[in-house]
């Protein structure tokens, strides 16, 4: 699934009530959301509880009987173990949307030309943007920060600028005066500021960073790339709120 980003579920708790604004449960929305799915043959992931994956495309809707068939790959290993599960969760992007939802009473239908998985429609499915889509820029006066204590040196408190952000990351600046961090590690306990409303707990690993420059050509100091890790059904609901409303600002403002 070349270029197909994000595959892993979302993780989704019993008690999803963090989750609710991003959760489709019209039957007209369901409906239309994997009618879109199956008109773009868009890839769908499809994962278990015991951990197998595998890859397969929406083949057809029956509304009437409250039925969805997805074609899979008859040579697949992973399939008797997802039929003998009974249950697994989909995956799948329209355009920079990432779409999440279960699939129940799964059958597997082998023909003459195609091997095809049948399952009950989905109750509901889950709408969130892609980790690497809609990073925002942030205000540079008065923006986010990220407080943290220096892992090599814990003595040593940072305040660090937030320049932009994800549903899947952030890019922290490093002034040039403060020790550079070693690439990829994991660093715990940080209070991410976004504005007066949005405070976050967070752990962060380092992924790259990049040199910046000032001006006059000098060194500014470093660009961190930052992955945010396991942020919670809540956060990630007030991420995503925060997202929005500054990509709106932005907007209105002609800044992007």
């Amino acid at each position: 699934m070349s270029g197909f980003q994000d595959t892993q579920p979302t993780p989704i708790g019993a008690d999803d009530a963090g989750l609710a604004d991003f959760r489709c449960e019209r039957p007209g929305e369901v409906l239309a959301l994997l009618r879109q799915v199956r008109d773009a043959e868009a890839p769908v992931a499809l994962s278990t509880p015991s951990g197998a994956s595998f890859s397969a495309s929406l083949w057809s809707i029956d509304a009437e009987r409250g039925a969805l068939s997805l074609e899979v790959e008859r040579a697949d290993p992973a399939l008797a173990g997802v039929v003998d599960g009974n249950e697994a969760t989909a995956v799948t992007y329209l355009d920079a949307i990432k779409l999440q939802f279960d699939l129940d009473g799964l059958v597997l239908v082998r023909g003459p030309r195609a091997t095809a998985l049948q399952c009950r429609l989905p109750r509901w499915i889950y709408r969130f943007q892609r980790r690497t889509a809609f990073r925002v820029r942030t205000p540079e006066r008065a923006g986010p920060s990220a407080a943290l204590r220096h892992p090599a040196m814990p003595e040593m408190r940072l305040a660090l600028r937030v320049c932009d952000i994800s549903l899947g990351g952030c890019g922290l600046l490093l002034p040039a005066d403060v020790p550079p961090l070693p690439l990829g590690i994991v660093m715990q306990g940080v209070a991410l500021t976004l504005d007066d409303a949005t405070r976050l707990d967070v752990s962060l690993r380092l992924q790259h960073a990049s040199s910046l420059q000032a001006a006059d050509g000098s060194h500014a100091g470093l660009r961190l790339g930052c992955e945010l890790l396991a942020l919670s059904p809540d956060d990630l609901r007030r991420l995503q709120r925060y997202i929005d409303l500054t990509q709106r600002r932005r907007r209105l403002l002609s800044l992007d």
